[in-house]
């Protein structure tokens, strides 16, 4: 996710942080500060190594420009953009710091691009089954008064926020709208760079995606496949 400074994007998330407070979401200010405090490690972990994911795709396959300006490395402050941080924490939406990319340093760019594009949602994917894992070890191996205590609710409960957090990123950066993952994918699988359609839908691809989260059209899709996915990881330990 890329950073927009545009005015019109600017109205738009403001509208979407007013719409946080009016919906009483910050109603209990405790009760919020205590969500937030148990999903940060799920939103710094899954940001952190989906733009990773990204940034060693690409230098494996032959582009520097990440290595020189320090994204591969799991480190968050590389990848954090404080203005979209903030967004996410507030408004519920929110991008890291994107990955640049030279194609011209690929062998097969259409490919190579194709690996990249898919290679953060596949670090999201991998994190929550490593995250199940985790989870399915713990209630094997720790004793029931520690599962059950409230520092092991604690514990549970970041698991799976990480989880369900690493599944929102990959769904969401599926969706076929740019700047997302999803319509770099479509792109090269369908080779449409060089066509009058990628323009004019990459020009207004991020005012679209702002529009369909304000009227919660891109909740329709995430909702049901993030709930099909939480269901099928869990059922792969449980």
């Amino acid at each position: 996710m890329k950073r927009f400074f545009n005015p019109t994007i600017l109205v738009l998330i403001l509208i979407m942080v007013v719409l946080s407070f009016t919906s009483g979401r910050f109603s209990n200010p405790l009760d919020w500060l205590m969500r937030m405090a148990l999903s940060l490690p799920a939103i710094v972990i899954g940001l952190s190594f989906h733009e990773f994911g990204h940034a060693i795709a690409a230098y494996k396959l032959g582009d520097m420009t990440p290595k020189y300006q320090g994204r591969v490395t799991l480190n968050p402050m590389a990848h954090m953009d404080p203005f979209g941080f903030l967004c996410l924490l507030i408004a519920g939406f929110g991008w890291g710091v994107p990955v640049q990319i030279d194609p011209r340093n690929f062998k097969n760019p259409r490919r190579d691009e194709l690996i990249v594009s898919v290679a953060g949602v596949a670090m999201n994917l991998l994190i929550a089954i490593a995250a199940a894992g985790i989870l399915k070890l713990f209630y094997q191996f720790a004793a029931s008064f520690i599962a059950m205590s409230y520092m092991g609710g604690i514990v549970q409960q970041i698991l799976i926020n990480i989880i369900l957090i690493n599944l929102v990123l990959m769904i969401f950066n599926l969706l076929p709208i740019p700047p997302l993952d999803g319509f770099g994918i479509i792109t090269e699988l369908f080779n449409l760079r060089n066509t009058e359609f990628y323009y004019k839908i990459y020009d207004k691809g991020f005012l679209i995606l702002m529009v369909l989260i304000i009227f919660n059209i891109t909740d329709l899709v995430l909702t049901p496949l993030v709930s099909l996915c939480y269901s099928g990881i869990l059922g792969l330990f449980f």
